[in-house]
């Protein structure tokens, strides 16, 4: 008896329900040695399938609409805990990255950038978030000047000065996505640098969806059923 198509991925060498095992897996943020381990396909195989699902997530990540509401804005960095030589805010050997929080439903979006400036960081703000919404930043300089570009109800706290909530006025939120992020990616022991952008966005999703009503694995489920790999 001919086996069933794998609607899941085109030409596959593997069946429907070893693919429902990997992208179960895949959902509960197993790496791909464990999954090798408890699914029995190979570490190369699972490789590839993780690498396949996670430039799908990257297409989808970046289609996000305006954020409109109450914002929270921050950029954190991503790499060595501590580089010989270099202090402070981005120091040196670190992956810059910028995030947007909408409090209503706790959704993100994050983009690697080159650098902090005020110039990099406005056009991202400038065609991400509504001219309407309230913003919360903190105290750094490169988000002076909102208000002059449009962004009437830009709300501070001066980290430098102990402040870290005034009442509403707060990054609670974008911070609590940074520390989710730096969390996982720890189990990972080091990411290449090619591939970081994948596990930003993988991060980015599963956040969102973990804010959401939705569960992993039936969106990963749709997801391919809908547009095989």
């Amino acid at each position: 008896m001919k086996p069933a198509k794998n609607k899941y991925i085109k030409n596959a060498r593997i069946s429907k329900k070893k693919t429902r095992e990997i992208f179960a897996c895949f959902s509960e943020d197993l790496t791909a040695e464990t999954t090798s381990r408890l699914t029995g396909v190979s570490r190369i195989t699972i490789n590839r399938l993780y690498t396949k699902i996670r430039e799908r997530i990257l297409e989808i990540s970046i289609t996000h609409s305006p954020f409109k509401g109450t914002v929270e804005i921050d950029e954190s960095y991503f790499g060595p805990k501590r580089v010989r030589g270099k202090r402070g805010r981005g120091a040196g050997g670190k992956t810059k990255v910028f995030g947007i929080l909408k409090r209503e439903g706790g959704k993100v979006y994050t983009e690697i950038i080159p650098d902090c400036s005020r110039k990099t960081l406005q056009k991202i703000i400038s065609g991400k978030v509504d001219i309407e919404s309230v913003i919360n930043t903190d105290g750094w300089r490169a988000y002076d000047g909102l208000v002059d570009i449009g962004y009437s109800r830009h709300h501070r706290v001066i980290h430098s000065r102990d402040e870290f909530a005034r009442g509403s006025s707060h990054i609670n939120g974008i911070e609590s996505f940074w520390s989710y992020t730096k969390r996982r990616l720890a189990k990972f022991n080091g990411i290449k640098t090619e591939k970081f952008m994948y596990h930003l966005k993988e991060s980015e999703f599963r956040w969102n969806i973990r804010t959401g009503d939705k569960k992993m694995y039936k969106v990963i489920m749709r997801m391919f059923r809908e547009y095989p790999l």
